[in-house]
């Protein structure tokens, strides 16, 4: 069965895209929210620096509130399909990246408590890069091997003793042509180390709203919550197929033009 076929309606958006000069305002002023919401949570994180716990909540309330404010700018909305993500809660919860619209959908639909995964690059985002920086949430250096196992072992040590979930987009970048990429080893390693279940959310159609650049459709789009997948008898020296497994899993749900060209 098709997406379509499961939604019981076409996925692909009609509406155009902003124009230049309207996506621009747009941005702007969803940059000047952003700012808003962000110096009051800068100094927050100052007086709870010592408290990683408090910060990463804190993180999650901001994070929602940044993502519903983008959204509302740029007229996007979603609907969510599946279970609730908090009766699968504390797990480690992996989407498939579509476009630039996922990291402000992970911030909506991370439960809470949760940590977010980026690479280190993504720091460099105005009042957003600072702002995650400071909300104690999980950060990969993908140049430097030693510091980003350190990094997801603390964060693996505080999902096992404070029930922590994670949000991953395994992939790494995002995919401009919304066709699924091959899976990073991150997210493996932090199931082997904390023992969670994996959730797949699967992203339909994001790339048709915004992939990269300004080029940014209003409508509304679709996410799917599937199964979870038990990681309790996962292994080591098997960490590919327990990889290949998952990337299979959230293929396989995908239409015909949005699954990997690598997966047959």
């Amino acid at each position: 069965m098709t997406p379509a076929e499961r939604f019981g309606q076409v996925l692909t958006p009609v509406r155009p895209a902003h124009g230049t000069i309207s996506i621009l305002l747009r941005l702007a002023l969803g940059m000047v929210g952003i700012a808003v919401i962000i110096i009051p949570y800068f100094l927050l994180c100052l007086v709870l620096l010592p408290w990683r716990m408090l910060r990463i909540r804190l993180g999650n309330v901001v994070g929602a509130t940044i993502g519903r404010w983008v959204f509302a700018i740029l007229g996007l909305s979603y609907e969510i399909r599946g279970p609730s993500l908090d009766a699968y809660a504390p797990a480690i919860f992996v989407q498939n990246h579509t476009g630039s619209l996922d990291l402000f959908l992970a911030m909506q639909l991370c439960p809470m408590p949760g940590s977010g995964t980026i690479k280190k690059e993504l720091l460099r985002i105005p009042f957003i890069g600072q702002g995650y920086l400071l909300s104690g949430h999980l950060v990969l250096d993908r140049k430097n091997l030693d510091r980003a196992i350190r990094s997801m072992d603390a964060i693996s040590e505080m999902a096992r003793s404070e029930h922590l979930s994670i949000w991953v987009l395994p992939e790494g970048t995002r995919s401009r042509s919304g066709r699924l990429l091959p899976f990073k080893k991150g997210f493996a390693h932090l199931a082997l180390s904390t023992g969670l279940p994996i959730v797949p959310v699967v992203v339909h159609e994001g790339h048709q709203f915004w992939s990269t650049g300004l080029t940014v459709r209003p409508g509304r789009f679709y996410a799917e919550v599937l199964s979870p997948i038990s990681t309790s008898d996962w292994k080591p020296e098997n960490i590919e197929q327990h990889i290949s497994e998952v990337e299979t899993v959230i293929n396989n749900s995908l239409a015909e033009h949005q699954k990997s060209q690598a997966i047959i």
